[in-house]
């Protein structure tokens, strides 16, 4: 390409600028082709899902600020899924632990139920309109075949599954465990309505090939009792599985097509009649970060590749193919509670790389969706908020100690998104097999962007990511919008960089304090919100396209909303 443009030059005396200039255009400046005329779906709302390890925080101080803020994300219910809800215990949270006692038992080994903390969490949700992904788990104290020890002591940097306890254990009564399930389901329709009930998704456990202290057929067994219990409670209730960890590995795959035999040939451990219920399918995909040469170099392939596999294994199956999909945790890695002092490779949690890395995977999902042509409903961000702990510590969290942090900017912008997605190609947006295959590693960054329109609006995404945190100078995007209709626009740019929407550098410029005045929180929570460059201004469509021009930094995202 630069060869064809200097053939163009016909002076030597301008042969160097014009050397200059095509490396300039061709090598530097990406372009983005937006083509409003050519859709490809639904702006689906496949981000406004959200959960977290520690369900206690849900109705606390932060927990709360935060679910209103997340509610507001979206014309469409958020839904929320919360590990631990039926584990015994005081209710007191800790890092990756939650309680609520929901069943204890008399000293004559008869159920008490108590549905005080579990309303609390339900009813936080509820109040803010949003509706749980519930999950049915983990084991009561008093029904695990192996309760002692019950409460892990985990902390940042000790061994994962040190917090796998006597939680994680089958029931030593499966008729009790499935009167414990119809009497929850029973009480959420007294409480909230069955109207209300049936909007919820539910789902059986977590990652059972790593929090199941069980063989596979007790978990297929445990999936019949609570699945009939369900129904028996709620006939219009709507349950899935297996929310499987790793599933790109021989393991996960395994799991998933041995769940799908059992739910569709074999014979059921409760009705003993063939199959078992499934009204949706869940599985679980995660990134694969690493230091590398003093900085984080983050792995989007490996999570990618996960996705792919998911929807490869729905779509081989003509009975499964209708049903709706949700990515039940999809993230950058996979444990949200470990800090970056323990986890150094998690360092990109607080700055732009946790936001431009959550955009341009985001715009894959949509892509490898299309592609396998299957029902992808929602992918959860596992990512909430942590109460008392230090400023900026380096969770996987949408907030600290009550302040925004980037990355939930990235979902304010997906809410201003609606209607239908169009065609966007770049000449340096990394084309789907790339990311899948080797994630963000080539000499250039992916500057891509997803579109949708809607009637008088259309919104495009911008991205510009690498997989290396290593910072470059700011990109000069050149944006080509095709399609429009009006003769004038108003446009309204959106930023997430370091000098917008990003209360971490913000806190940085402070002086990282923590402990803050209530005069720097204030600056630091308006700091945390989603901001406009400049002013909105209307601009002249020409022919049917709107030519933009732009400075990108590296990690940042933009948002341009048109309106006419």
């Amino acid at each position: 390409m630069v060869i064809n443009c200097m053939k163009k030059i016909i002076s030597a005396s301008l042969f160097i600028a014009g050397l200059l200039f095509c490396h300039f255009t061709h090598a530097q400046q990406a372009t983005i082709s937006v083509d409003l005329k050519k859709e490809t779906g639904d702006m689906k709302p496949v981000w406004a899902w959200f959960g977290y390890d520690e369900p206690n925080y849900t109705y606390m101080k932060d927990g709360k600020k935060l679910l209103t803020e997340i509610a507001a994300l979206s014309p469409v219910p958020v839904y929320v899924r919360a590990h631990s809800l039926l584990v015994t215990g005081d209710g007191v949270a800790a890092l990756k632990w939650g309680s609520t006692n929901a069943y204890t038992e008399d000293a004559n080994g008869n159920p008490v139920y108590s549905w005080t903390i579990i309303d609390s969490i339900f009813d936080t949700y509820v109040q803010r309109g949003m509706k749980p992904l519930a999950q049915i788990g983990f084991m009561p104290e008093a029904l695990s075949t192996n309760p002692s020890p019950y409460k892990h002591d985990w902390k940042p940097g000790d061994p994962y599954f040190k917090i796998i306890t006597g939680w994680a254990y089958p029931p030593k009564d499966y008729n009790k465990w499935a009167e414990l399930v119809f009497q929850w389901v029973k009480h959420n329709v007294d409480r909230y309505g069955k109207k209300e009930v049936e909007s919820w998704w539910w789902e059986v456990w977590n990652e059972p090939n790593g929090y199941w202290k069980g063989t596979q057929a007790e978990f297929f067994k445990l999936y019949d009792y609570t699945a009939d219990a369900v129904k028996r409670a709620l006939p219009t209730a709507k349950i899935g599985g297996i929310n499987i960890a790793g599933t790109a590995g021989k393991n996960a795959q395994d799991w998933l097509h041995a769940f799908v035999k059992h739910c569709l040939y074999d014979t059921n451990y409760v009705t003993r009649k063939i199959g078992s219920p499934v009204d949706m399918i869940l599985f679980h995909a995660k990134g694969s970060p690493k230091v590398m040469d003093d900085h984080v170099q983050m792995n989007m392939g490996r999570q990618l590749q996960d996705i792919n596999m998911g929807f490869k294994f729905v779509a081989s199956y003509p009975q499964l193919k209708h049903l709706p999909i949700v990515i039940g945790e999809s993230d950058p890695e996979g444990c949200a509670a470990c800090g970056m002092k323990t986890n150094p490779s998690n360092g990109y949690r607080n700055g732009t790389m946790y936001s431009s890395y959550t955009a341009a995977s985001f715009a894959r999902k949509y892509l490898l969706a299309d592609s396998f042509k299957v029902n992808f409903l929602g992918a959860v961000t596992w990512a909430f908020e942590f109460e008392d702990q230090p400023w900026f510590y380096g969770f996987r969290d949408l907030a600290t100690n009550g302040v925004d942090k980037p990355v939930l900017n990235v979902f304010r912008m997906f809410g201003k998104m609606k209607g239908r997605r169009v065609a966007v190609t770049g000449n340096q947006m990394y084309d789907l097999k790339t990311m899948v295959d080797s994630s963000v590693r080539r000499n250039y960054n992916d500057v891509g962007g997803l579109a949708a329109k809607d009637k008088k609006m259309a919104t495009v995404m911008l991205w510009n990511y690498h997989d290396d945190d290593v910072m470059k100078p700011a990109l000069p995007v050149a944006v080509a919008i095709d399609g429009l209709t009006a003769k004038t626009v108003t446009l309204t740019q959106y930023r997430i960089d370091d000098k917008h929407s990003n209360s971490y550098e913000v806190w940085k410029k402070m002086g990282a304090p923590q402990n803050p005045t209530a005069a720097q929180i204030a600056i630091l929570e308006k700091a945390g919100q989603l901001q406009i460059i400049g002013k909105p201004g209307k601009l002249i469509v020409t022919g049917g396209t709107l030519q933009i021009q732009l400075s990108l930094p590296q990690q940042a995202v933009s948002l341009l909303k048109l309106d006419w």
